[in-house]
């Protein structure tokens, strides 16, 4: 039998274009929950401008990153974060961000968990750019980043662990303990995403 290489990149930089995003996230998961048709987008995203994108090229990459995130998922997702209250939402979007990227899924299991397994109190810069070097060991196939690529790549990571309450703030970045939402929780034990109950689940 004939074995196919995958070559598929496994860590790739869309997530300089946005943080949760949970305003937009909402808009996003109602248009997907209500099937709209390629010219329902088009009118939303660029003739109404929902997003309040400061131009259409904006409003196209920040649909392309919330969309494609939101897709991993399925329906009952969406709800939470159309409907949920914000905790809940911010959740849901956190889990299908970590689906999507597996280079902030990453960032959780394999750095995030052991900085709370040792108590450290905090994250660092220098430990985002260790876990990049890492990377390119499990893919060979990532990316060459500049380092303006580099630095967006970490405000978009760290930007995240703060609104989903890993982090007490992008300055700090002291960690903190948080208890996802359960009702994330139960669409990702019924749906058996069992990486990215892994990655969020890493708090004490």
């Amino acid at each position: 039998m004939q074995l196919i290489e995958v070559t598929e990149v496994r860590y790739r930089a869309e997530i300089t274009a946005g943080a949760l995003k949970l305003p937009e996230s909402r808009l996003i998961a109602d248009l997907l929950l209500r099937h709209v048709d390629a010219e329902g987008w088009k009118d939303a995203i660029v003739t109404n401008n929902v997003l309040q994108a400061r131009n259409p090229a904006t409003a196209r990459r920040l649909t392309t990153l919330i969309r494609r995130r939101l897709e991993t998922m399925g329906p009952n997702l969406w709800e939470l974060v159309r409907d949920g209250n914000g905790t809940v939402a911010t959740h849901a979007i956190f889990a299908a961000s970590v689906k999507h990227s597996p280079l902030l899924g990453d960032f959780l299991e394999i750095v995030v968990a052991e900085q709370y397994r040792l108590f450290n109190p905090t994250l660092t810069h220098a430990l985002f750019t260790n876990y990049l070097e890492g990377c390119r060991e499990r893919d060979p196939e990532m990316p060459q980043w500049n380092e303006t690529t580099v630095r967006r790549l970490r405000s978009s990571v760290f930007q995240m662990l703060a609104q989903a309450g890993y982090i007490e703030n992008t300055r700090s970045l002291k960690l903190k303990t948080v208890h996802i939402a359960e009702q994330v929780l139960q669409y990702l034990k019924a749906n058996r995403e069992q990486y990215v109950l892994r990655c969020i689940q890493v708090a004490p």
